[in-house]
């Protein structure tokens, strides 16, 4: 499969970042290295009439500096996403693209008035991760509440899924990577 490349979008805490590598490269299988040398784009993509960030804008600047790369780009932030018919967004990717993007924003439980719990959003980090990176390899949502791929609007579906792929959706990846 691609090779993987994260992308830490400011602001993030780069722990999330480096604490994703080696679950990403045992789901998919390849290798998935960090490229801590992007700043300065989060603020291109601020809507201040929602105070959220555009999610569609960051995937387009991840495929102005990666769009001539052979491998799979996930840009990750902890600023809170949208795309313009929803209210929030966990992640958002290019279907067959190369890119996607991912915020830990609602990941985080003191968001919802508890305490925080980094265990929980390192969790429920690493299935978003899975997923949009998911996308970007040509998956569609899985009805398998187990997978990584099932859709999920709230954090509470982000919990209930697992933290990795169902065969088929494996599978499906392995087989157009052959093709």
């Amino acid at each position: 499969m691609q090779p993987i490349v994260l992308v830490p979008l400011l602001p993030v805490p780069e722990e999330i970042v480096y604490s994703l590598v080696s679950p990403l490269a045992s789901v998919f299988h390849t290798s998935v290295s960090v490229d801590a040398h992007v700043d300065g784009i989060i603020d291109t993509a601020f809507d201040s009439s929602r105070g959220q960030f555009n999610s569609t804008k960051l995937i387009q600047f991840l495929l102005s500096r990666y769009g001539g790369s052979n491998s799979k780009v996930l840009g990750i932030t902890s600023v809170d996403l949208f795309v313009p018919v929803l209210t929030y967004v966990f992640g958002e990717a290019q279907l067959n693209g190369i890119a996607g993007v991912m915020s830990v924003f609602r990941y985080d439980e003191s968001l919802y008035g508890m305490e925080p719990n980094p265990v929980l959003t390192f969790e429920r980090s690493v299935k978003e991760a899975i997923h949009e990176l998911g996308h970007t390899y040509g998956l569609i949502h899985c009805k398998k509440y187990e997978c990584s791929m099932h859709a999920s609007t709230t954090a509470e579906d982000v919990d209930m899924k697992g933290t990795g792929l169902c065969a088929e959706c494996f599978n499906t990846i392995d087989a157009s990577s052959l093709q």
